[in-house]
């Protein structure tokens, strides 16, 4: 039994759709050629009936029982074929389907954690979400196809042999019709690899509006512009509609040429056939065995229109794939190692604000505008390029996966994941009892804990939406705790809690992180009193440093932040 997914998925071929395509089957090829073989013996032994039927109907008209029976085993032996090779074809199908899909969401998946933050930059969520909703069934149904579409190949081209060595005129309708099928449905496929292609944008644009309305319902009700946003919302709909529908109107036409096509064809064989027989150029058993390969050419042909479709969902799937696969992320590491790393890093320096987070040391970070406390904290967590050291070595340097162990930035976009409690604050798994009670005390999350019937071993909703916004903050300070990261910059951690709760987390924190190195970027007076060292920042340069109290008699602009203005 083979284990799906497995566990290295690949470097994939992302220059184009098709190379994409490729690389998907190379890399489950044994079980494609399996699959084919497979799907070769399920049409062959369908393709070979009527030629066993038109001979047995020839002996019967010659009263000969033993070839009578003969050819009524083969008949029944073609028919076992079938079965155990339709079933055996079909398992192999559905192996090469999830394998396909799988490995697209490897690859994707892989390629987003690589990416963080450049992602969202770049592709909107509504694009994102459309791969893992459609794009990988797309992609899996281009590689199943391929299993049924080769099948369905050579089964025509044998009975084609067949008719030839039987009536060359006949063989010949079959040999030039098929081609003509081909280019008759070959226009169509264009504009629907087109319109297709754009229905997929608009999915993606209103996937976007849809998730952006919902995490801004609250804010939406509050102001009144939840009608507003909803009639954009119709108006989009409505043009994923109009473009669903522009799409079925051209694969309606592959549908009815599906039917039509095939019909002609058979239509033709069956009239000359009939006419072969009536001038005696060929025996009654032919002519049955000439009306049931007619009737057969319906399901290949019809899967080779159907091959063609899905080829094409499947090429503009990968397209899509391709475009995600290609970016680059806007922060890229270096080769340099940092030495030791067991050691605790030295000071981080970011030079272009003059920040300077020492090591061992609760260090807060004051500044007069917000942004710029963000902007210097993703900077020097290396979310951001800019002038940073680590120690002396610059941070551009060091390679990311160093880095991220080294340094952690927890700030208030992080969200809770579905999932047990306990396993959503304890990331690497790595924590005793103890170091969950100790971090839920320094974050004052005890209550938030015993509140829930199961505890820890409650389950945590999407994104956390059974807390509240304060209770969340908490549980994120927790967590950021527990990942115990030699260097943690917290950006506002105590923004959405009351001053009391407030007071005691800006008293735990710093017995929660000794020996460590924290930088907490605030400008609440509460966690600012209990700092080792204060930074001002303003205008993105430190403009003042030392304690809390030693700023607020020495340095009005920090005052003025802190007490916004009151005495």
């Amino acid at each position: 039994m083979r284990t799906l997914p497995v566990a290295d998925p690949g470097i994939p071929d992302a220059r184009g759709p098709l190379r994409y395509l490729w690389w998907v089957a190379r890399g489950q090829g044994s079980t494609m050629l399996a699959g084919v073989g497979l799907a070769v013996l399920w049409w062959l032994g369908q393709a070979l009936v009527p030629a066993a039927l038109g001979k047995a109907v020839d002996a019967m008209a010659q009263r000969d029982a033993d070839t009578l029976i003969r050819w009524s085993a083969v008949v029944l032996g073609l028919g076992v074929l079938q079965a155990v090779a339709g079933v055996m074809r079909h398992r192999f199908a559905v192996v090469t389907w999830l394998s396909a899909a799988y490995r697209t969401v490897q690859v994707t998946v892989r390629q987003a954690t690589r990416l963080g933050a450049t992602l969202p930059k770049r592709l909107s969520t509504g694009e994102v979400v459309s791969v893992g909703n459609s794009d990988i069934a797309h992609i899996g149904n281009a590689m199943d196809i391929l299993l049924r579409g080769t099948g369905a190949a050579v089964a025509v081209v044998a009975v084609t042999v067949i008719l030839i060595a039987t009536s060359v005129p006949l063989g010949l309708v079959v040999l030039i019709g098929v081609p003509l099928m081909a280019a008759a449905v070959g226009p169509l496929l264009k504009p629907l690899h087109r319109r297709q292609h754009a229905q997929r944008d608009l999915q993606g644009d209103l996937a976007t509006r849809a998730a952006d309305i919902v995490a801004g319902l609250r804010v939406l009700r509050g102001i009144g512009g939840e009608q507003v946003f909803a009639a954009r919302y119709r108006e989009e709909s409505q043009r994923v509609r109009q473009a669903g529908v522009r799409v079925a109107s051209v694969e309606s036409l592959l549908e009815g040429a599906q039917v039509l096509l095939p019909g002609v064809l058979i239509a033709c064989v069956t009239w000359l056939g009939a006419h072969f027989a009536l001038e005696g150029r060929i025996t009654p058993g032919q002519l049955v065995a000439f009306y049931g390969y007619a009737v057969f050419l319906i399901a290949p042909l019809r899967t080779l229109t159907e091959a063609a479709d899905k080829l094409t969902k499947g090429h503009v799937a990968a397209r899509r794939v391709c475009r995600i696969l290609s970016l680059e992320p806007e922060i890229t590491g270096g080769d340099r190692r940092s030495g030791d790393p067991h050691a605790l890093p030295g000071t981080l320096r970011d030079g272009e604000s003059g920040v300077e987070v020492r090591p061992g040391r609760l260090t807060a970070l004051a500044a007069a505008t917000p942004e710029d406390a963000i902007a210097i904290a993703d900077r020097l967590g290396r979310f951001a390029p800019g002038d940073v050291t680590l120690g002396g070595t610059p941070l551009a340097e060091l390679p990311i996966a160093e880095l991220r162990r080294h340094i952690l930035v927890a700030d208030n976009g992080a969200r809770l994941f579905t999932g047990r409690l306990r396993d959503e604050l304890d990331v690497r798994g790595t924590a005793t009892d103890e170091d969950v009670r100790q971090a839920l005390y320094a974050s004052c999350a005890e209550d938030i804990v015993a509140a829930l019937p199961e505890g820890l071993d409650a389950h945590v909703a999407e994104s956390g939406r059974e807390f509240s916004g304060g209770q969340q903050q908490r549980l994120r300070l927790t967590r950021a705790l527990l990942a115990d990261a030699e260097i943690l910059i917290l950006v506002e951690p105590t923004s959405a809690v009351d001053a009391h709760t407030e007071a005691r987390v800006a008293g735990r924190l710093g017995k929660a992180r000794a020996g460590r190195t924290t930088l907490v970027c605030t400008t609440s007076p509460l966690v600012l009193d209990r700092a080792d060292h204060v930074l001002y920042v303003e205008d993105g340069v430190v403009r003042a440093q030392g304690t809390h109290r030693e700023l607020l008699d020495g340095a009005p602009g920090y005052r003025a932040t802190v007490t916004r203005g009151e005495g």
